[in-house]
This record gives C-alpha cells, structure tokens and sequence, in this order.
C-alpha cells in the first residue's frame, strides 16, 4: 500500500540524531537535530507540531496556536492544514499515520500499550469522521518499527488486563514469561474498525538498536519519530 504522494512522510532513526526534549540531551542539540531532518526533508521545523505524549487516547485537532515551541498534551494529532508537519517520537511505541486522499486530511498517533488497550485509533477515527466528513474505507495508515513480541515481555498483571480487554490472542508465554503482541493488537483494531488499507513494519525496535532508538533495549535513550505534512 501506497499513501498518496501529496504528503510528506518520514521514518526518521538513529542516523537523524535524537529529537526528544525529554530524554537528558542537550536543548541545542535536540533543536539542531530537527533542524536538520527539517533541512534534509525540506520542511519548515518551526512549523512542525510535536506532543507532550502521555499514553492517553486524546486526539488533538490542529489549531492556530500550535507550533514547535507549543507541543500540546496529547497522543495523537490531526489537521488538514497545508504546511504544518505533525510529528510522533517513539523509542518501542508505535508510531501511527493516517492520511484520507480525498478529504486531504493527515493525523499521527503515539500507540504504546497503553494506548493501544485504551484503542486510540478508534478516537482517531472519530475525529476523521466528525471533523472531516472522512470515510474509513478511505483512510490509509501506516505503522512505522516498534518492539515486537519477540522482546516485549510483560508482567502477569498486564498479561491479566490484556485477557480482560480481550486481547488474550496477543500474549505468548515462553518459559513462564509473558509477552505482548502490539501489532497483532493495531491489526484486529484496524480491521475491526473498517480500515481497509493499512501497512504494519515488522521491524522490531528492540532487535535493532543499532538503526532504532529503544527504550526497551536501551534503557535511557532517544527518540526517532514518523512525521507526516500536507503540501
């Protein structure tokens, strides 16, 4: 599947440098870098919107008020504004991407457990529909590399919540340990949700840090992030 080329779309990784305020680095650095994959990809940075991620389910729509130095407290962002780069930093979460190619409307979503058992697409969704007219057959959404089951251990009591949500398909005992299969999750939401056109990477965060930031992997670390913009 192929999103539409008006967008622009980016996986950034390791390469591009981190670009989390959050994380311990230097503020110079971290503006460097998103000046940086800003210059490389040709963007304005200072119109990029990123987010001050909880591991909630709120969807912010785009308002005038927003920019770089203005992240809003939320998981997921919205908008069909031309120019305004939305983006979602990472390091094991998912990081989503919705684009509908005939209402011109782009959105990203942090998806982590939390927000996954919490279905933040489906509150993505509702904003493409009640906002945007959209469709959800129309919608085409990416998942960029996140932690795959193969490292994703959990407790027992997650493992217990995700059989309460019934989710019980996504945890794999080996050897008396529990783990989480988040794109296995992100699939049933998206077909049962009535998206049609959707791409999971099967690229494991955590089985490569050498390309991939990983929290997981890495304890205290970066981020890399998808960015998505309308031109």
């Amino acid at each position: 599947m192929k999103l539409n080329q008006k967008p622009l779309l980016i996986f950034s990784d390791k390469c591009d440098g981190n670009i989390a305020f959050h994380v311990g680095d230097k503020i110079d650095n971290v503006i460097a870098n998103h000046k940086a994959l800003a210059s490389k990809h040709n963007y304005n940075h200072t119109d990029l919107v990123h987010m001050k991620q909880i591991h909630s389910d709120i969807v912010h729509v785009i308002t005038e008020e927003d920019d770089f130095n203005n992240p809003p407290t939320c998981d997921a962002l919205i908008t069909d504004k031309k120019h305004t780069p939305l983006m979602v930093m990472v390091a094991d979460c998912s990081p989503i991407v919705f684009y509908d190619p005939n209402k011109n409307v782009i959105a990203v979503a942090h998806s982590g457990r939390e927000g996954t058992f919490q279905n933040i697409t489906k509150n993505v969704l509702e904003s493409f529909v009640n906002k945007y007219n959209s469709k959800i057959d129309d919608i085409d959404v990416i998942v960029g590399p996140a932690i795959g089951v193969c490292c994703y251990e959990v407790g027992k009591e997650i493992a217990d919540e995700a059989q309460g949500l019934g989710l019980s398909f996504a945890i794999e005992e080996k050897n008396g340990s529990y783990y989480l299969n988040i794109p296995a999750i992100l699939k049933k939401q998206f077909e049962e949700l009535g998206i049609k056109n959707y791409t999971i990477s099967d690229k494991c965060t955590c089985c490569n840090t050498d390309k991939y930031y990983s929290y997981r992997g890495e304890g205290q670390t970066g981020r890399f992030s998808a960015v998505v913009e309308l031109r």
